[in-house]
This record gives structure tokens, sequence and C-alpha cells, in this order.
């Protein structure tokens, strides 16, 4: 696939290159200095509906954990949109992390990574992390842009836990509010089907995104520099707040957004054949088949078996895919996102998005080398395709080495590499491209662009460690765009304020 014209952080190769708008907590960042209180190390926040008791590190940055930005979504809630949160009286304790969302893992893994964290997983799990950089009082300063961060997972795990805020506003010499961002997930967030349309909610995982960015712009910092970043599906669904509501959210919810391998498997129609199968495998699993109102059941179902359910649909399905994502559900998400793109009707103003050199490859069993046939292949990652359209699949990718490689092809050009041309298009003229790599000996003007896809990436040698984190510096300058720049970095620095600082774009 050739590259865009899109503008390149490299000339010389790309690779070098509703209810929901009830949730209106009553803050503003006058509000929030207002009411943080005067006490070291332990300043409280009201939000209108509570009050939370956050901590300041002896680096002064100011932590507050498992912030409540919607209501639980259990009983009743369940399957529906985000809803206010209910009024709490006292202070609340915002030191600890919040308990993740309800996980899974992909089709066949043996075993759940994410399993080992220190907190619980519950259905109440509508919460969000806040840094900034305060004095010892925790007192927040003016104007500052907001980066949003949405975690990846496949849609069916991760958690707000597993990143250090303090890490990005060191790098960001204390130029940043950073929000971390949880939502749900597995069969608890994307639960596809016409009955749940009927009765809720479809893409709820989504909508949860989309109440924290309007909590967000409520918070502080300032609401014109607002970026959203996400990781994996983090980024898809970064992808998917760009093309929301056929891209005319209003109020816009941010300026820019950055995705890190950019995912999106096959989007459904809420009532294609496979997401009612999903649905009816739900409703039977919990035994809901022969009630008279299905909904009503799934709703009352316990959440340890309903996490048994999604634990269950997934572990079944085809290695490394992952079956509960986001569907064209008519009313968020109106039409296919790529035909969203294609048309230009996207929210926000300015692109970055990041792929890896070998991407999807996880997503593939290496240890199936000696069978692998891309023919079969794409028929089994696309199960609604024609045997026609994969053996042709598997014609065009012949000629790209051993089997399994052209397996990892496909998966990686078809769910990672085509998605993020198609949204740098859909930019066309403020959008920018980089690539994850780590080159044995890069030359001077001429490395490959490193950025992080988490906030520890796993890179062996100390030596090339260190150059990755000395690119996070990027998120010092940009805040500062009247520093000097050295040399060969003006298109790097340049790319990144226009996402972030607003000052390109409009």
């Amino acid at each position: 696939m050739s590259a865009p014209p899109i503008v390149e952080l490299y000339k010389a190769h790309i690779l070098c290159s509703s209810r929901r708008d009830s949730i209106q907590p009553r803050v503003l960042l006058l509000a929030i200095l207002a009411a943080v209180g005067s006490y070291a190390q332990s300043p409280v926040v009201d939000l209108g509906y509570a009050q939370y008791r956050g901590a300041v590190s002896s680096a002064n940055f100011a932590h507050f954990l498992g912030i409540r930005y919607a209501a639980a979504p259990i009983g009743d809630l369940r399957f529906r949109g985000p809803q206010p949160p209910v009024n709490i009286s006292g202070v609340q304790d915002a030191t600890t992390q919040p308990n993740q969302c309800f996980q899974s893992s992909s089709g066949l893994s043996p075993t759940n990574p994410l399993a080992t964290r220190a907190v619980v997983a519950d259905e109440d799990c509508l919460f969000l992390n806040v840094y900034y950089p305060s004095d010892t009082a925790g007192l927040p300063p003016k104007d500052l842009p907001v980066l949003v961060w949405i975690h990846g997972g496949g849609y069916l795990g991760g958690q707000a836990s597993a990143y250090n805020g303090d890490d990005i506003l060191k790098q960001s010499n204390r130029n940043l509010v950073l929000v971390i961002i949880q939502y749900r997930l597995g069969v608890f967030g994307f639960l596809p089907g016409s009955k749940g349309k009927q009765n809720g909610a479809l893409n709820a995982g989504l909508l949860d995104q989309d109440a924290a960015l309007r909590w967000i712009t409520k918070f502080g910092g300032d609401p014109a520099k607002v970026t959203i970043w996400g990781e994996s599906a983090g980024a898809g669904s970064v992808l998917q707040q760009v093309v929301a509501n056929n891209g005319q959210t209003k109020p816009q919810l941010f300026r820019g957004a950055i995705t890190s391998s950019t995912f999106l498997p096959s989007q459904y129609k809420y009532n294609d054949r496979i997401p009612e199968l999903i649905f009816s495998q739900v409703v039977s699993q919990l035994n809901c088949t022969t009630v008279s109102v299905i909904m009503a059941c799934l709703r009352a179902a316990d959440a340890n078996a309903l996490e048994t359910v999604n634990n269950n649909l997934n572990h079944g399905a085809f290695w490394g895919t992952f079956l509960l994502v986001p569907v064209i559900d008519g009313t968020f998400i109106r039409q296919r996102p790529t035909l969203s793109l294609a048309q230009g009707k996207v929210n926000g103003k300015v692109l970055l998005s990041i792929t890896n050199t070998f991407e999807g490859d996880v997503f593939v069993d290496q240890n199936s080398a000696a069978i692998a046939n891309a023919t079969q292949y794409a028929l089994n990652l696309f199960p609604e395709i024609k045997p026609a359209q994969a053996e042709k699949a598997g014609q065009l990718y012949s000629e790209l080495g051993a089997p399994i490689l052209q397996e990892n092809a496909i998966q990686a050009e078809s769910i990672f590499i085509c998605p993020t041309y198609y949204m740098l298009n859909a930019f066309r003229g403020r959008s920018y491209k980089a690539e994850f790599a780590v080159p044995q000996r890069p030359a001077r003007c001429r490395r490959r662009l490193l950025l992080p896809h988490t906030f520890h990436p796993y890179l062996p040698e100390p030596s090339v460690h260190q150059r990755f984190r000395a690119n996070l510096h990027i998120f010092r300058d940009l805040f500062e765009p009247q520093r000097g720049r050295g040399p060969c970095k003006s298109d790097y620095y340049s790319a990144v304020e226009s996402v972030v600082t607003g000052l390109g774009g409009d």
C-alpha cells in the first residue's frame, strides 16, 4: 500500500517519518483552585457530586486516583449508556488504584497476563486517574494542555493502574495534565445485537470513553488543547471517537488525536449474522433463552456468571482474534469507520499515527508455521469473505516469504497498518506518521522515531532504552515552542507540537 500525501516527520522515507450530555460535573479549573485544600500532601477537590482527597508526591506531582466519572453500571444500568454519578457525602480517598473492569483475553490464550495485577476486577469500574504538576499543597497550574490516555487490550483487558502518570509528567517538564481512563470491556462493554439496541445501549465501552471526555473538559487545563492518545485497542478507540457521530460530536471533545498501533478488526453492523450469533451465545449460556424479557434476564444475572460467559466466548475464538469489539450501532457509530474516514467525517483537528515495524505478529500463532497457509488464514480471520476472495489474498501475499510471514503480513496490514493510513488520509495536510523501530546504528537525522506504545516499553538494551526515553523529551519542547531546537529536529518537534499544543492544524 502506497503512502498517502501526508506531512511526514522525515521526508526521505515513510519509515523515518441523549444522556451522555447530562454528565456535567460542576468543575472548572478556577473552582479546583478554590476548592483544593491547603494541607500539604493532601489536596481535596470538590466535584459537586463528591469530594476527593488526593496526594502529592515528593516530586510535587498531584495524584487523584479512582475518581468516579459515571454511576456504577450495575443492575438495571448494565448494558446501558453511562449515567451521571450519584452524590456522595464526605471526602472520598483518591490515593489508591481503582477496581479494574472485568477482564478477558484473546482467542486460545492459555493465560490472562492481566490477572496478576494487584487490583480487583469489578463491574463497578468507571473511574479515572488524574495527574498534574503542583506545589506541595497540590494546587494545579493554569491552562496546561491535557493528554488523555486510553488503554489497549483488545477491548477485553487493560486498566488505569498499569500506568504511572509521573513518567509523562517528568518528560513534559511539568507542563501537562494527564488523565488515564477506564471503560467497560468485553461482554460488559460491547454486547452486540438488535435486542441490546432496543433495550439498552450498544458500544457501551465507547460511550464510557465519551462520558469521560465530557467530564475531562470540565475538570481543568486548557479545553482547546485536549489530545487523546491510545495504543492498540486504545488507538482503535481513538479512531472510533474520531468518527463518532459522523465527525459532528458536540461539543468537540478533543483537538489532537494520537494512535499507536491503530486496531481496527472487522466491525459489523450490530444486527449482522455474527453479532447476533454472539448475542445468542450469551443468552444461551446465561439460561435466558426461554424468558419473555431477555435483557432483563441478562441484567439480573450474577456479574461473575457473566464474566464466565465473557471468558468462554473469547477463549473459544480463532487464535489471536477478539470477538467483543465495537459495532456499527447507527447512533454513535453511524456507518463503517473506513467510510467515515474516506468522507473526511472526523472529529479533531490534527493527527499523529505511530506504527510498529512488525505489527500484528503477536496475534498470529507462530507455532503453526509448519501448517501456515495464507489463503486459509484469510478465511479464518475474516469469516464472512468468500473463498475466491481468500484465494486472491493468498496470491497477493505469496511473494512475501514463508507462509507464516504471509499470515503475519495479512494480520498486520488489514487490522493495523491500512487503518492507520485511512486515518492519515482523513486528516490530509494535518497528519503525521511515525514508525516505532530499534535501528542498529541510527544515522543522524535518519533514525526512526521512537515513541512509547506504553509508558514502560520493553527495550532490552540500556543504551536503546536511554535513547527511547530521550525521545520523550518531546513532551518538554512541545509545550514550550520557543525553546531552541538543534539541527534536524524541526520536523520532529513541529509535528508533535501541532498535535498537542494547538500550534497547527486549524
